[in-house]
C-alpha cells in the first residue's frame, strides 16, 4: 500500500506539472491499488467480513487494471481514440462495481458473514455468483494483456533504436512486464506460502518492479530528452 501510495504520489505531481491524461490514468490507479491493498489488510488485521472484500474485489480485481491500462492507450492512441476508449472503459467499471457492490453472497442470500474465516484470503468463487467473478476476469485479464502488450511493444522498439537511454527504457519496460505478471499471477505463491501472504508478497514484489520499471524509463527518456514510449506504470 505504501509503495503504491508512493507511486501514486509522484505521477499524480507530474500530472499536476504537465497535465498529459496518462499520468493522470496511472495516478488513479495507484490509488485505487493503494486501496485494494489497504482493504487487505483491514481484513487481514481484524478478520475478513463482507465490507472488507467487497472493497478489496472492487478496488482490487476490478477497477485498478483497466485505468492502468488506459495510461497506456493514451500512450499508443490518437487523443480522439483513447478519449473514446476512456469513456467506455470508465462506464464499464462503475458497472461492474456496481455488480460487485450489490451481488448477494454465494450460498448467503442475507448476506452473512459466518462464511469468512478470520485468518484466510476469500476466494471470490466461494463468496460470489458468476456476476462478480466474470466482471474481474474480463477487467484484469484485458487490462493487464494491454499493459503488458503496450510495453513488450515499446521496449522492442526502444532496442530496435539503440544507445544507452533507449536501451534503460527498455530495461525500464521489462521490469514493467515482470511486475504485471507477477501481479496476475500472485496465486502461484499460495503453494509456498499461506494463501494471505503469498498474495500480500506477489503485491508487493508485482508493484515495487513496476514501481522501479517506472524510474528506470522515466530516467531514460530525461536524458533521451523526447517524447515517452513507455508507460510509467
Amino acid at each position: 500500500m505504501l509503495v503504491s501510495l508512493a507511486f501514486a504520489a509522484t505521477v499524480l505531481e507530474r500530472w499536476f506539472d504537465r497535465r498529459r491524461p496518462q499520468d493522470l490514468a496511472w495516478a488513479t490507479s495507484l490509488g485505487l491499488f493503494a486501496a485494494g491493498a489497504a482493504a487487505l489488510w483491514w481484513g487481514a488485521s481484524t478478520g475478513w467480513s463482507e465490507g472488507s472484500f467487497r472493497a478489496f474485489y472492487a478496488f482490487g480485481a476490478v477497477l485498478n487494471v483497466p485505468i492502468l491500462a488506459l495510461g497506456t492507450v493514451y500512450l499508443l492512441a490518437s487523443r480522439r481514440t483513447a478519449d473514446r476508449i476512456a469513456v467506455a472503459t470508465m462506464l464499464a467499471c462503475a458497472f461492474a462495481a456496481g455488480v460487485v457492490m450489490a451481488a448477494p453472497l454465494a450460498g448467503s442470500p442475507h448476506g452473512a458473514t459466518e462464511m469468512f474465516a478470520a485468518d484466510e484470503l476469500p476466494q471470490g468463487s466461494e463468496v460470489f455468483g458468476a456476476g462478480p467473478r466474470v466482471a474481474a476476469a474480463l477487467a484484469s485479464s484485458v487490462g493487464a494483456l494491454v499493459v503488458i502488450v503496450g510495453s513488450l511493444w515499446s521496449m522492442m522498439r526502444l532496442g530496435r533504436i539503440g544507445g544507452p537511454a533507449a536501451r534503460r527504457g527498455a530495461t525500464g519496460n521489462g521490469l514493467i512486464v515482470a511486475g504485471a505478471l507477477v501481479l496476475s499471477g500472485g496465486g502461484l505463491l499460495n503453494s509456498v506460502l499461506d494463501e494471505m501472504t503469498g498474495f500480500a508478497v506477489s503485491l508487493l514484489v508485482g508493484i515495487s518492479l513496476i514501481f522501479a520499471g517506472a524510474l528506470t524509463a522515466t530516467e531514460s527518456r530525461s536524458a533521451a530528452g523526447s517524447r515517452p514510449v513507455t508507460p510509467p506504470t
